[in-house]
């Protein structure tokens, strides 16, 4: 008898293992099949340009990174705009010549890198741009700060600023690598002049991990301030699994498993499409970042970071604003180090709809007494008005100070967007409004209306907001933290 239910529970042990196996092969195979129903892959996703910089590459200076930038775009013409199919030569293909779309309409092609110099500057900036972005994303900046007397370096961060394909087998080593020729070339022509690095995104997560490894390296130019936008200093861990539906592709032999989504390429400026490893590379640089953090918090070292100056929406789908708190300013030292958080506008058709109301968290920041940084809020100055104020406090201070910013919420504006920080209402293409500049697409202030599932761009892209109505005060920031006067 014992040997019988003995027998008979293995057999239902076994048969509940086969059961939960079938079932997750059956959901894997669900999942596949709705993977392979997206759009069909085109030219510009599968194309491989061998041009574009690694840390192989035989790249001496920003000359060099330029020159082979050069070769990169040759055959971004010769392998994807000369080879696009009939059914794609329309208004909203950035990829053919005439569209729009097409980023050669524009008196500059702002997705290569770009260098504004100085006879004798007061700074030497350095831009970084975010993941899947182009140089463009930083500048309107970065034409403000040389106008005010920097020399300013836009960095076209590899895998950017060509064919969504870049991004397929981009690492981020090949990243960091990049920042490091641009800023030995910032040093020498600067003339001694303070160094920054202003970072969009993934560019802040380049910038913060550049300034660590310095900490290290006593031979790489120390930059004396960072500024972050919107900075990616931690990522969901559901970002490391990601990278198996790439490889699960790889096995089966389907290329869309390498990509998250698969859209119409109608942004001159930005991918719309998203491969697969380049969350994964994101998560990689963010994972290195906590390591030095770590590593330099043990050895004391991170009292010899430069001051920060970090900007960052309290809602956000793309990076983790909790993770701006927890995993960088919280375990910074004291130091001249600030976070700007814009809040939600509490007075607004969708105030009762929100969700996850951050407000007890910020309530919770705001009276904490330990902090070590400056805290400033960006908020509604009452529950009636769309005014906004800057609620401020200063690092080891337990007062709580207010001032009105003399600015207010636009109609019809609910939050700022993790993309929206770095563009001023007049911006020429995410902008509110219009510009001569831009001979194409605008699509700051795109308002379509109609059937859902119509349209081959989502409708969750038309409804972020593209533009920061509170630009001019980040600007302001800006250019007291580098020491520049606004002309």
């Amino acid at each position: 008898m014992k040997y019988f239910l003995l027998s008979t529970t293995k057999r239902i042990i076994r048969a509940l293992i086969y059961l939960a196996l079938g079932g997750l092969i059956a959901l894997l195979a669900v999942f596949v099949i709705a993977l392979e129903k997206r759009p069909d892959l085109n030219i510009w996703h599968e194309t491989e340009l061998d041009a574009e910089f690694t840390t192989e590459s035989p790249v001496a200076d920003i000359s060099d990174y330029i020159k082979l930038e050069e070769k990169l775009f040759r055959q971004l013409e010769e392998k994807v705009y000369n080879k696009i199919g009939p059914e794609e030569r329309h208004l909203l293909n950035r990829f053919f010549h005439g569209s729009m779309s097409d980023p050669d309409r524009w008196p500059r092609n702002w997705n290569h890198t770009f260098e504004l110099t100085q006879a004798e500057p007061q700074a030497g900036v350095l831009l970084l741009h975010g993941l899947s972005d182009s140089p463009y994303s930083l500048r309107h900046i970065g034409q403000r700060l040389h106008e005010a007397g920097a020399t300013v370096i836009g960095l076209r961060i590899p895998g950017h600023g060509t064919a969504p394909s870049g991004l397929v087998n981009v690492r981020w080593q090949d990243m960091t690598a990049a920042v490091r020729v641009a800023m030995n070339h910032l040093q020498k022509t600067s003339g001694g002049k303070p160094l920054f690095i202003v970072g969009y995104s993934n560019g802040s997560a380049l910038a913060l991990h550049y300034a660590l490894s310095t900490l290290d390296d006593p031979q790489l130019p120390k930059p004396d301030g960072l500024i972050l936008v919107s900075p990616a200093i931690g990522v969901t861990p559901l970002a490391a699994f990601a990278v198996w539906q790439a490889r699960l592709g790889h096995l089966l032999g389907l290329d869309k498993l390498a990509w998250n989504s698969i859209e119409l390429e109608y942004d001159p400026y930005k991918y719309n499409s998203f491969a697969v490893n380049a969350g994964d590379q994101v998560y990689l640089l963010t994972r290195e970042i906590q390591h030095l953090l770590q590593k330099n918090m043990a050895a004391g070292k991170l009292q010899q970071l430069p001051a920060i100056l970090a900007f960052q929406s309290v809602v956000d789908t793309t990076v983790s604003f909790h993770a701006v708190v927890t995993g960088l300013f919280a375990k910074l030292p004291a130091g001249a180090h600030e976070l700007v958080l814009f809040d939600i506008n509490r007075v607004n058709e969708a105030a009762g709809l929100f969700q996850n109301d951050p407000k007890p968290y910020l309530d919770s920041l705001l009276n904490n007494a330990d902090l070590f940084y400056t805290l400033s809020l960006i908020a509604n100055e009452n529950e009636a008005s769309r005014a906004v104020q800057i609620v401020r406090k200063e690092a080891g201070k337990a007062e709580i100070n207010t001032a009105p910013l003399d600015t207010e919420w636009p109609n019809a504006v609910h939050s700022l967007a993790h993309i929206s920080l770095p563009f001023p209402a007049s911006d020429p293409l995410y902008g509110k409004n219009s510009s001569e500049e831009n001979p194409g697409v605008r699509l700051g202030n795109v308002a379509l209306q109609g059937e859902r599932g119509v349209l081959r761009i989502p409708a969750g892209a038309m409804l972020r907001l593209r533009w920061n109505p509170f630009y001019p005060y980040l600007e302001q920031r800006v250019f007291d933290f580098i020491g520049l006067k606004r002309e």
